[in-house]
């Protein structure tokens, strides 16, 4: 049995017609199957085509498919709007909801050791493998985890064992896992497949997930005239399918600049997002662009919160996004930063470190609010009037007045960086 089944390449446009032959492909096989659950992203992952190869696996397999349970980690459940744009053809009656901070089992521990291995001896606690109950004892025969590779803030590449150990784990995996990669550093992490948390996901899926029947179906999404295309498909039960989508995204999913741009402006879809949690993308995937002294105007005409849960968002604006040593100063003063450690490291990964200026244009949040935390504030209405998204191309724009911008609609889909801040040997060639 060949290890991965995959399809497509960086000019690839894989059509429905394609995707569903390919699904129908991976089913047969690794199965037979009489209980498949389906674990596919929610809803801020809408584009990874998740949904779609979600709504194929039921057109296919039918009453086989038993369940699906949203990989939702920390973000709130996938409302009934939601549901039905993202899984028009998936019964409302399969959908489970998965709850981090309680419905859990615990597989194993990855050793104390091996963390302080990875995190260059900054951290001295073993990390809890969790899983929803489902996932580990719902008594299935076939477990899909379906999801997108694309570059990643907490782990370099997003996917695979992530969307099991982290998008049905527990508030402590969650919590370490995040601020693993925070301590170690996301520039130093991001677009690439080999990372400490990701060394730590592959020790527990090697230890703990290999007795489950764990299916991958990996994809790579890129952009044409604005537009998602599916440009690879991979499938396997190891890592290798991995490693093979990860090595298309980088080709697909990275821009290396020339020139650090003076000013970058992102647009937050509102139906994807609506809180500095998951809208701090733009920060994550441009930073590494952004010229020093530079600034980043965020249009965000949904966002309203900070968290996506009350006790997050509580701490976002108590805390603020101050830099890391304030992050990690009150982490060590505070039981309550210590008990959420992806709070913490969320903290970290949204601050500029003082090396370039954020600017948040929100829909529903106050002046007093942004800057409260930490952000500059910008009038919504008004800034849209200058840097207006439905007329903007993505990259290099000029305005009447010859400001140059570099313009982002839809940051969460790649990751963008000047040569200067990324290490050699880790991107193809620079694009000008």
């Amino acid at each position: 049995m060949a290890d991965v089944l995959k399809w497509g390449g960086p000019d690839a446009r894989l059509t429905p017609a394609e995707i569903n032959t390919a699904i129908a492909e991976i089913l047969d096989h690794f199965g037979p199957a009489r209980r498949i659950l389906a674990v596919p992203p929610d809803f801020t992952r809408y584009y990874s085509y998740a949904g779609q190869i979600t709504g194929m696996v039921h057109e296919i397999a039918g009453r086989n498919l038993t369940d699906v349970l949203p990989a939702l980690g920390t973000h709130r459940p996938v409302s009934d709007r939601e549901r039905e744009i993202m899984f028009p053809d998936v019964p409302a009656s399969l959908f489970r909801a998965h709850d981090w901070r309680n419905d859990l089992v615990t597989l194993g521990e990855v050793p104390r050791e091996f963390i302080r291995e990875q995190s260059e001896g900054k951290l001295d606690w073993p990390w809890p493998a969790q899983v929803n109950r489902l996932v580990a004892e719902g008594g299935h025969d076939m477990i899909l985890s379906i999801g997108q590779v694309v570059p990643h803030e907490v782990v370099g590449m997003a996917n695979h064992a992530k969307n099991l150990l982290v998008g049905t784990g527990g508030v402590h995996g969650i919590n370490r896992s995040h601020f693993l990669g925070a301590v170690y550093g996301m520039e130093r992490m991001m677009g690439r497949a080999d990372t400490p948390v990701r060394a730590v996901l592959n020790y527990a899926a090697e230890h703990f997930l290999s007795h489950l029947p764990v299916v991958y179906i990996q994809t790579v999404i890129g952009r044409e005239n604005g537009e998602p295309v599916v440009r690879g498909l991979f499938a396997g039960r190891g890592l290798q399918c991995f490693y093979d989508a990860s090595e298309l995204a980088l080709q697909v999913n990275f821009t290396m600049l020339k020139e650090a741009p003076q000013h970058v402006v992102a647009w937050l879809d509102p139906e994807e997002f609506h809180s500095t949690w998951l809208g701090n993308k733009a920060i994550y995937r441009s930073r590494m662009a952004i010229a020093d002294g530079g600034r980043l105007t965020v249009l965000a005409p949904a966002v309203q919160s900070f968290g996506e849960d009350r006790e997050i968002d509580r701490l976002i604006r108590k805390y603020g996004y101050r830099g890391t040593p304030a992050t990690l100063a009150a982490v060590e003063e505070n039981e309550e930063l210590r008990d959420n450690l992806s709070a913490a490291a969320h903290l970290i990964h949204g601050s500029s470190e003082g090396r370039f200026e954020i600017t948040y244009a929100p829909g529903d949040l106050t002046r007093e609010e942004v800057e409260g935390v930490g952000f500059r504030y910008a009038d919504l209405a008004e800034t849209q009037r200058r840097y207006d998204p439905t007329t903007m191309s993505d990259g290099w724009n000029t305005m009447s007045d010859g400001e140059r911008v570099f313009f982002l609609s839809a940051p969460a889909m790649g990751l963008w960086a000047h040569a200067n801040r990324f290490a050699a040997g880790a991107a193809p060639d620079a694009h000008p």
